[in-house]
């Protein structure tokens, strides 16, 4: 995903809110495929295996010393996230928590309440992916790469990606101290985040100044993106602008559907992916007819956060060869996760297929290598549409984003050839 990739043992979910399913592969349905083994039937060739899980079970209940920290609850999707990790799918497939499955729901709905980040683990340390645009963990300076050593006071190395989310989560208005390691350094610092209730302004634009172009971010793939994009884009064509920057950067993805709808907003014809399943049977999933910016000169922008759907179209805009693809490698989610539902409403996210790009590529553990490489240091924010509205042309001009400044410059060449 490449730095990303080495960096990260991405697991995908925004934090703290905290979202799973959207970074670590693409949710095809929220209601998907409900067959799982009948608790009351143990499979015949497991036996001797859920004898030995009753053993520790009893084992652990009857001796262990600290008697307030038995719950059962807790100790079964240990026991379950275990099995799924077990698989070495890290960063994939899942267990999800039932609190964590209707956070998801209110993320991809575009509302819900946390920090606003995104998060993942590496080496047994849960680390920040991205934050959110906006959001207090952007504010409070959290930066991609950054460890989550400790929440409140308590020491998170080694934990279950689970259960430090577990530790974060809460209501808007209440406060989370977290203890920051700098993975360069290794120096620690408290910030204390006042959780909030964040919509996600997910499709923003706003044009470059000293410009004719619109630069226009996708912040993450929830429902009803590719209609706001598409409103976008009319406006863009409408005030007569000559070429658009798509920033997807720090975007971990969401759904399969809007990254369909997205990619086909720029592209006339072909496909946008392929899906393969175990079989080794592939399926093409073809460009929606109608897209309304299939000819307006476009640079894409990229980076280690941009992942799941965000690789689904930077990889059917690169293979069509529609538009410039600028940044870092991306993340590399390659696996279709699909949920499997539990009968006390928690669920398993398994993946069952694997998607590339419309060329064949694989982007599982590759992910999509831009066109035009170019690094930006995890210390500088990139440039919002947002923050351009209070900017001069000399100011842009000025700033430290580099992969956008690249973008604006390919697109001023090929306007003047």
């Amino acid at each position: 995903m490449e730095r990303g990739l080495r960096y990260f043992a991405y697991i995908s979910l925004v934090l703290l809110v905290l979202i799973m399913g959207i970074m670590g592969g693409v949710v095809l349905d929220r209601s998907v495929i409900s067959k799982y083994v009948p608790q009351q039937n143990i499979p015949a060739d497991a036996q001797n295996e859920f004898k030995l899980m009753g053993e520790a079970w009893n084992t652990i209940h009857k001796v262990y010393v600290d008697r307030s920290a038995l719950d059962s609850t807790q100790m079964t999707y240990g026991a379950i996230s275990g099995m799924v990790d077990s698989l070495g799918d890290t960063g994939h497939s899942r267990f999800l928590s039932p609190d964590i499955i209707q956070a998801e729901n209110r993320q991809l709905q575009g509302e819900f309440e946390g920090i606003g980040a995104t998060v993942g683990t590496r080496n047994g340390n849960t680390v920040i992916i991205a934050p959110i645009d906006g959001s207090p963990a952007q504010k409070a300076g959290l930066k991609p790469g950054d460890i989550i050593a400790a929440v409140n006071g308590e020491p998170m190395a080694g934990v279950p990606l689970n259960t430090v989310v577990s530790k974060i989560l809460g209501p808007a208005g209440t406060k989370v101290t977290l203890t920051i390691q700098d993975p360069d350094t290794g120096e620690k610092r408290d910030v204390t985040i006042t959780r909030a209730k964040i919509i996600l302004n997910n499709v923003t634009w706003y044009q470059i100044p000293g410009t004719t172009l619109a630069h226009v971010r996708i912040a993450s793939f929830s429902k009803g993106i590719s209609d706001d994009l598409k409103k976008a884009l009319t406006e863009i064509q409408d005030k007569k602008l000559t070429g658009v920057v798509l920033d997807l950067r720090n975007n971990p993805g969401g759904l399969l559907d809007e990254g369909v709808g997205t990619a086909s907003q720029f592209l006339a014809s072909g496909d946008v992916l392929e899906t393969r399943d175990a079989n080794g049977n592939i399926k093409k999933t073809p460009v929606i007819p109608g897209g309304v910016a299939t000819r307006i000169p476009l640079v894409l922008l990229v980076n280690q956060g941009s992942a799941s759907a965000s690789e689904i179209v930077s990889g059917a805009i690169q293979d069509a060869e529609r538009g410039t693809l600028v940044g870092e490698t991306t993340f590399g989610t390659g696996t279709v996760l699909s949920q499997y539902p539990l009968s006390d409403g928690s669920a398993l996210l398994l993946a069952n297929q694997e998607w590339l790009t419309p060329k064949g590529r694989v982007i599982w553990h590759n992910g999509i290598e831009p066109d035009v490489q170019v690094q930006m240091s995890a210390e500088i924010t990139p440039l919002t549409p947002d923050a351009e509205k209070a900017m001069t042309a000399e100011q842009f001009k000025a700033s430290q984003d580099s992969q956008i400044l690249k973008a604006v410059d390919l697109l001023n060449q090929q306007a003047n050839h």
